[in-house]
């Protein structure tokens, strides 16, 4: 059976999928901390003594990507080399190191002798995370869920299927070998489980989209879970007329080109016109050595850029070694082009005015915003969170990369000796509302 908006109805196998690892997912969340790190370190184990069957398996994806003629974008996201999975084991380790984000007394307050109330930290339930060619994400994803108590239905793109199916047999594994339930996490493999996830509502607590913008909007408009993510990461970098030629040059370079398939790599250039001519200058043939097209405006043009810039390319993720160029007249110029087409993920400022600086991070409302350093650091290893289940750009909380703090949520508790509301409401008491040492 399809819903009218051709998202299926979960078939019996799928709702019973579901319902295992949620059962997992309530005696995970009961479980201690030390249950979990050990669980952690096991999956690490597991990961490493598996690692040449899930390069082995990658190369055969990446190999029948090649033939398909997968996005060059998408081939960089697909790529699962022994340094890049010796990367991810040391994340999930330094995950498991990181101080439990469970059961932590948000709130301790006495209304009233022997009536105290406490707000907790619980897990948020089962996560249902859906990503496009990043095998990685199956190790980030679930290493996170086990360590915040949350169990996890993940669903990854066809293109790499047995890269994802190698990954979470070894992290079964290892979680085989702990007092956690393997059960905890689930891969799903077709695209009619993908759609159907999107229905479970009363099963799975929060969806977590990673990939293209067009992916995302169909999510949010397909399910009334809650969803957290981003469409797009349209990143600006900004320099300063006070910035550092040499400086502003290195930042510019690595934003752009040290992963260039990443949603935190810098899509426009903004610079301030009194500098422009110099830093074109040096700018223009480092770019060229490092393979980016550029494209610009009339006024960068004008001072060498070859190729224009339409209306298109400034809201344009290019997720590629293109970059478009705009000069701008002031500081103010650079915010204006920034409110218009930013995608509210990552935006930085090279500068040393600290004026102009502190102007640029109070005024723009990005999930990241940064001052002389690259827009690549917008990362949940990078930041320590040991990784993260993605990156969300909206306002409301958990914002950023969402590491653990962003997979849990609060329980009101409430402890009394027989008290009711209608001593309250009668005069017969009174709140003393007096907080107590957390």
């Amino acid at each position: 059976m399809t819903t009218s908006a051709g998202v299926p109805e979960p078939s019996a196998q799928l709702l019973q999928l579901a319902a295992e690892v949620r059962q997992a997912a309530m005696a995970l969340g009961q479980s201690d901390d030390t249950q979990r790190r050990k669980a952690l370190i096991a999956m690490a184990n597991a990961l490493l003594s598996s690692s040449e069957q899930i390069v082995r398996a990658n190369r055969l994806d990446l190999e029948k990507a090649r033939t398909e003629g997968l996005a060059s974008a998408l081939m960089a996201r697909l790529k699962l080399d022994e340094s890049k999975l010796d990367a991810a084991i040391e994340g999930l380790r330094q995950l498991a190191q990181l101080s439990d984000p469970l059961g932590l007394r948000q709130l301790h307050r006495e209304l009233d002798q022997d009536l105290v109330l406490e707000r907790i930290t619980v897990p948020l339930g089962v996560l249902g995370v859906i990503f496009e060619a990043r095998p990685d994400a199956v190790i980030q994803i679930a290493s996170l869920a086990i360590r915040s108590g949350n169990g996890a239905l993940l669903k990854g793109g066809s293109e790499s299927s047995q890269t994802n199916q190698a990954i979470i047999e070894a992290l079964k594994n290892g979680l085989a070998e702990t007092e956690i339930d393997p059960e905890a996490i689930a891969l799903l493999t077709t695209r009619q489980e993908s759609l159907a996830l999107l229905r479970l509502d009363g099963l799975v607590d929060l969806i977590i989209p990673r990939g293209s913008n067009e992916l995302v909007r169909f999510i949010q408009d397909n399910t009334r879970i809650p969803v957290l993510g981003h469409a797009d990461g349209i990143c600006h970098l900004y320099l300063d007329a006070a910035a550092d030629l040499k400086q502003a040059l290195q930042i510019a370079i690595d934003s752009k080109t040290q992963y260039p398939a990443a949603c935190n790599a810098i899509e426009t250039l903004l610079i301030h016109q009194s500098i422009a001519p110099s830093f074109l200058e040096l700018a223009i043939p480092a770019f060229h050595q490092a393979g980016v097209r550029l494209l610009g405006d009339s006024a960068s043009r004008a001072l060498g850029i070859e190729e224009s810039a339409s209306e298109e390319d400034w809201a344009t993720e290019y997720l590629d070694l293109i970059l478009s160029v705009k000069v701008v007249p002031d500081l103010e110029g650079a915010l204006d082009h920034i409110r218009r087409y930013s995608s509210r993920h990552t935006e930085a400022i090279v500068s040393n005015d600290q004026e102009t600086a502190e102007r640029f991070l109070q005024a723009v409302d990005s999930a990241g915003v940064f001052h002389n350093c690259s827009t690549r650091f917008a990362d949940g290893f990078r930041y320590g969170f040991g990784a993260e289940v993605g990156i969300s750009t909206q306002t409301l909380p958990p914002r950023g990369p969402i590491g653990l703090e962003g997979l849990v949520t609060y329980r009101y508790r409430l402890r009394g000796q027989g008290h009711i509301v209608a001593d309250y409401a009668n005069g017969e008491c009174m709140f003393t509302h007096r907080d107590l040492p957390l």
